[in-house]
Parts: structure tokens; sequence; C-alpha cells
């Protein structure tokens, strides 16, 4: 036999690498849910690997000989072998290995292994690392007898054999992640085998050996769970008004088809019934606001069988009414009426009823139309307001004026023509207001004193006065002019001796119309006389006296003329 043993630092390399597979897996074991959860898509159910394997035993045999003396025979290392396994993983780390592996090589130094036991791996994106135990029997080649001339006697037997060691994995880029290299399995194997007490073919042998081996590897299956079940919900429509319905749908995804799922809906305040995945809410009692509904659907008490979704929806606060309002005519006269039209919309079209106010008048009326009467009502503008309320309370007002007109201003006052008296009929007192004045000049003072407010104004007029012709006649002359002025202040002088008015009521010009008068006139508070009757004169009072009617007459006499002599003859 040959003994080419590993190095040392070859077994240091080996160990090395089974404990830093063990320690990954240690670490697998503790990492969280999610991390777990997102590897298991690279976790295969079953792995088949097959691939070349070398082993170095270390140990011997011991081979009785003739004398009573043992000759101890050693192994050697086998390079070439094949190996196979078959994995088959209860979940994600941990699973349950059957390997054989065969290493014919020399005359009886051929070891074949047929073990299984337990594996524990730590699957990543793209790789693994794994340990594993394993227990079996060896069917182990022992001592190589052969005499002079002689062909070798092959003596081979079984015995137990136990493996343990660790390895990594590394997904290939091809084949959809199905194909692996097995960058290397390192184990370390004991095997025992017992020869019989034979001379030069018995003995017993407990080897140590390392076993190096790689190849491809086959995944099969996987082991991550079918997804969950999901749930959404949809809601229709999402914003409503109270009594309008809801329907709320759900959408349950990666259900099993061999199972039949169970729907419920529930909701806080809501009435939510159906076992479908639609159902309808009725909103008629809710009050405004934000509500929730859940859906449940389920299909087994597995994690992963069931799950919730859940919509929302709002019940809006009715919708306040709107109002216009328009009045026709918008300018009325006082005591004038117009008629007052409302339009009273409701945006979800509930039941409207009308009042109407007026800031002055009065107003009356039903529906979207009512009357204001103006009457009693002072000129200026009149706000008139129509109010609309739905069957909720809810109420919307308008406003529209209606101007009155103020009444037409009464006419400005004017000054009123009384009677004239005339001054023809006594030529020797021509200013004397005579008894024929009287009836005149009382009318007069009636008006003065029924409107007390009232003032008259007296005009005097005359005719043109002749040339005078003798010399007393031009040096008693009088104008035209004085003798207006004197019958206008001899007129005064009777209405207020006579009738009592007040001078100061009375005014006293002298006109222009040729004619031997005096004019009478009545002038109203507010009446402006010379815009009236245009081209008057004031008197000067203190210039011109009145004079008495009682005063006598005046009786001028002039000397004859003296006779001229006769002439002779």
């Amino acid at each position: 036999m040959h003994f080419r043993p590993f190095s040392s630092w070859g077994r240091i390399l080996l160990a090395g690498c089974a404990m830093l597979a063990g320690a990954a897996v240690v670490l697998g074991q503790s990492s969280s849910a999610a991390s777990a959860a997102t590897s298991d898509q690279y976790a295969s159910r079953i792995d088949v690997f097959t691939g070349y394997s070398y082993v170095a035993p270390h140990g011997t045999v011991d081979t009785p000989e003739a004398g009573g003396t043992d000759k101890p025979l050693d192994y050697s290392a086998i390079n070439y072998g094949a190996i196979g396994s078959f994995a088959y993983y209860f979940n994600r780390y941990v699973g349950g290995q059957v390997e054989y592996a065969n290493h014919p090589n020399g005359a009886n130094d051929g070891a074949q292994t047929a073990q299984a036991g337990i594996i524990f791996r730590y699957p990543t994106e793209g790789m693994a690392v794994f340990v594993h135990g394993l227990a079996g029997g060896v069917r182990l080649g022992g001592p190589n007898i052969s005499g002079p001339g002689q062909q070798p006697k092959h003596i081979y037997t079984w015995g137990p054999a136990l493996t343990a060691g660790a390895g990594m994995d590394y997904d290939l880029p091809f084949g959809g992640h199905r194909i692996a290299w097995r960058i290397f399995q390192a184990d370390y194997e004991y095997w025992h085998a017992d020869f019989g007490y034979q001379e030069q073919i018995g003995g017993r042998a407990n080897v140590n050996g390392v076993r190096l081996s790689t190849g491809l590897l086959f995944h099969f299956g996987s082991i991550a769970p079918p997804p969950p079940v999901q749930y959404a919900c949809g809601i229709n429509p999402a914003s409503v008004f109270p009594g309008e319905q809801v329907t709320v749908t759900g959408t349950a995804t990666n259900l099993n088809p061999k199972k039949t799922p169970t729907y419920s809906w529930s909701g806080q305040g809501l009435t939510v019934g159906g076992t479908s995945p639609t159902s309808t809410i009725d909103t008629g009692s809710l009050q405004p606001g934000s509500y929730t509904v859940t859906g449940h659907v389920t299909e087994g008490p597995k994690v992963g069988q069931s799950a919730d979704c859940t919509a929302q929806f709002t019940v809006k606060q009715f919708e306040p009414p709107t109002i216009s309002c328009t009045a026709n005519p918008t300018t009325v006269q006082p005591g004038a009426s117009s008629t007052i039209t409302c339009n009273g919309v409701s945006p979800q079209s509930r039941p409207l009823t009308y009042s109407y106010s007026a800031s002055a008048g009065s107003i009356n009326g039903t529906g979207n139309t009512a009357t204001l009467s103006t009457t009693g009502a002072p000129s200026g503008t009149i706000t008139v307001t129509g109010t609309v309320q739905d069957d909720k309370g809810q109420t919307a007002s308008a406003t529209t004026t209606v101007n009155v007109e103020a009444p037409p201003p009464p006419p400005a006052p004017k000054t009123q023509t009384l009677c004239s008296i005339q001054f023809d009929k006594d030529k020797r007192r021509p200013a004397r207001v005579d008894n024929e004045a009287k009836a005149c000049l009382d009318d007069v003072g009636l008006n003065a004193q029924q409107k007390a407010d009232a003032s008259v104004v007296v005009v005097g007029n005359s005719a043109p006065v002749p040339a005078p012709k003798t010399k007393y006649q031009r040096a008693h002359a009088v104008t035209a002019e004085q003798l207006a002025a004197q019958r206008a202040v001899n007129t005064k002088a009777y209405l207020v001796t006579e009738k009592g008015i007040d001078a100061s009521r009375i005014q006293v010009r002298t006109g222009s119309n040729g004619q031997n008068e005096v004019e009478n006139y009545l002038v109203p508070a507010g009446a402006t006389f010379d815009n009236d009757v245009p081209s008057t004169t004031p008197v000067d009072e203190n210039a011109v006296k009145a004079q008495p009617r009682t005063a006598p007459v005046v009786h001028h006499h002039h000397k004859a003329a003296a006779k001229k002599p006769a002439a002779a003859h």
C-alpha cells in the first residue's frame, strides 16, 4: 500500500471551510422573516448532485503474521472517484440526504460508501452554502496479498461509515437557475472495517479521511409557499348625499382554484350585508362624514389564506339652495306696484318654499313671485329680500331693489292778477280812488287776508298827459309817470287804511300800459313778481305821498282879458 496523506495546511483549510459554512447556516437561521421570504424563491425542493471526488484516507490495517506479530499496512490517497447525492428539503434550511460515492483505485485501496443523513443550507440569490452529517456503510478494500508468481487477492468487507462536511454551490447563468456548480464539498470521513483474524489477510482498519468533491447540481421544485391571498376594495361612488346607494366591490388574487373562498363585509355604524365580493350600503340613516368599509376573504385557516381590505366613502352634507331675484319694473311712481320674481335652485332637487320681506311698502306673494305695493312708502330705494328654504332647513336669500320716484314738485307759485280800478271819470282829481274802486279793492283786501304769506303789488298807470297850454297849466303840470305813481300810492293808502292790510305787504310800482288805471296783483310766497310781470318800476314812497280821498277840488280862477277898446270908426 501507498500512503499520500494531505499536508497539515490542507487539513486546516478544509476545517476552516467547514466552520465557515456552519456559521453561515447559523446566521441564516437567525435572519429576519422578510429576508427569509425573499430567499425562498431561490430555494429548491430537491437537489441532485453528481461529480468527481477525491479522497485521502489516513489509517492502517494490522495484518497478523506467523509468529504472532502484526504487520501494519497504510491506506493511500484515491485520486479518482465519483460521487452522487439526492437531497430533499423540508423547508428553506433543512433537508434529508442520501449519498453514494465510489473510489476504485489500486489493488485493495478501493472504497464505496452509501450513507444517509441530514443537510443544512443557507440559500441566497445565486449561491448557497451547506453542511451535512451522514451515517451509513463503507465497502472498504483490505490488505493486498500476493505471493511470488501469484495474482493479487482483492479483499473487501463492509463496515460502518460516518461523514461530516460542508460545501458551496453557485447557480449557473443558464438553465433558469436549475443548474448549479458545486464549487467544493469538503468532508471528513471515518471508516471502520474488520477483515477477521487470518494470517496475512485479516485485521481491523480504522480510517480517518478527507474527501474533496466538485460537480454539477440540479435543482428541482421550490419550497417557496404559494403567494398569500391579496384583497383589494373599490367603492363607487366615493362621495354621496344621504340616501344615495354605495356599492363596494372586493377583488381577491392568488386564490387556490381548488378551494371556495368565503367573503364578508363590515363597517362601524354601517349596514353592510352579503357574502359575495360585491355589497351595497344604504346611506339613508347616515350623518355627513367619512366611513370605512372592511372586506374579508378567506379560503383556509393557514397564514396567507385570508386577507382584508378597506375602502372609504364620504356622506356629504346637503348643499344649500341658491336664489336670485329681479323686479319689474325697477322704477315706479309713488303708490304703484312692482312684480318680484325669485328663482330658487336646490342642487339636490329638494322641495323649496319662498318668503318675502321689504324695507318699505308692503309685499305679498306665494311661490316664486310676489307683488310689492309702494302705497305709503317714501320716495327712494326699497330693498326687497326673497328667501328660499329646503326641507332640510337650509336657506338662501337674495335682494333686489325698486326705486320709488319722488312726486313731481308743485308748480312754482305765480303772481296772481286781481282786478283793476279806473281813473277816467274825475278829470279834476285824476289820482283819486273813487267809490267805484271800492268793490275791486275790497276783493284785493279779502285775498290778502286769506293768504297771509302773500304780498300785494299795486301798479299805477297813466295815459299820456296832453301838453299844457296855459302858463298856469305849465306851472302845475305833472307827467304821466308822476300821475301813475300818485295813483298807486293812493290805492295802497286805501288798502292800508280801509282794509287793514299791513303796509309792509304792499309794494307800489308804475307800469307803462298807457291806461289810466291801477292794476292789482297778489304775489304768493315763493313767486317772483319781476319774472311774472316785467317792465314795472318801484315808486319812491318817500317822494310821493298819499292824497286823502276827501280832499276838496281846487278851483283855479282866471282873470278876464281886458277888452280892447273899440276900434274907431
